[in-house]
């Protein structure tokens, strides 16, 4: 089996708040330093300065300014940067999800993303829908890399939306303050039901993958909202995220993953490099464009 070396014991984290609403914050979870190391990265992997990046739309020529503009989202980072990778196994985070979900935790997926001005949001979606676990383990950590607010789109959530473990069906949807993927519909929540999840550059929103959430249009008018999120799952949990030939569907299992904490219990299958990091061009939220437009 392979094991990860146990971190220090975890600080306070709010168990009944994670329970009871599906999220907590971290505040605070990374410096300044650590924010501001995570954005500089950010335009030399887009600018292709670390290797080779599919989609990318600029060059090393390309100022920070022009290489967030022409970037929506980064598609596993942590694959070219080891300050993406150290991020994905930051101890603050790694030590709260060991105290609210297992002591084995590994994570399938690192994403970057810029909302800059005048962009749209993602409407209300369930991230295990996605990402589908055996065991309901699945939680984003929703990293700030700026101060996010109503105003640039932060994080808005429906409370304890995670607690029937119902996963929701999805719509198309033509809402312009979203981006053009589907948006799930007939839960029993309002939208007044919402709360906002505003956080400062450095704070970390755990949050459960059966949780109704979505952002809104980036409006404030002073910049960009930029934002790295992980997903983490019990290592326990086969992860069925893709079919696999001639296995069956529940012994299906993806295996490219890192182990951020405890044992492996899987450790006998092999890790593989399945997914390439790769930037979805800014547009109307990354959306390709209608036929014809």
């Amino acid at each position: 089996m392979t094991t990860v070396q146990d971190h220090p014991s975890p600080p306070a984290v709010d168990r009944d708040r994670f329970r009871r609403d599906g999220y907590v914050v971290l505040e605070q979870a990374l410096s300044s330093a650590e924010v501001a190391a995570l954005n500089d990265e950010l335009v030399r992997l887009v600018r292709g300065e670390l290797g080779a990046v599919a989609g990318s739309a600029v060059g090393p020529e390309a100022s920070a300014a022009q290489a967030l503009a022409a970037t929506l989202c980064v598609h596993f980072p942590h694959k070219l940067s080891s300050v993406f990778e150290t991020a994905m196994r930051h101890p603050r985070i790694v030590e709260a999800l060991v105290a609210l979900r297992s002591p084995d935790v590994k994570c399938m997926q690192s994403m970057a993303f810029v909302k800059s001005e005048g962009k749209p949001g993602q409407a209300w979606h369930q991230d295990e829908q996605f990402i589908p676990t055996r065991d309901r383990s699945l939680t984003a950590a929703w990293i700030a890399l700026d101060d996010a607010t109503v105003h640039n789109g932060c994080l808005w959530a429906l409370p304890g939306s995670h607690r029937p473990g119902v996963l929701y069906p999805q719509r198309e949807q033509q809402d312009e303050r979203f981006d053009c993927s589907q948006e799930a519909h007939r839960f029993p929540y309002r939208d007044e039901d919402a709360v906002a999840l505003e956080v400062a550059a450095g704070d970390v929103v755990l949050f459960d993958g059966y949780l109704l959430h979505r952002s809104l249009p980036n409006t404030g008018g002073h910049g960009l909202r930029r934002a790295l999120v992980h997903h983490y799952m019990n290592a326990a949990s086969l992860l069925p995220w893709a079919p696999q030939e001639g296995v069956q569907i529940g012994m299906t299992d993806f295996r490219d993953v890192v182990l951020v904490a405890g044992t492996d219990p899987y450790a006998w299958s092999p890790t593989v490099d399945l997914s390439r990091v790769e930037v979805r061009p800014d547009g109307r939220g990354g959306c390709a464009p209608p036929a014809g437009s």
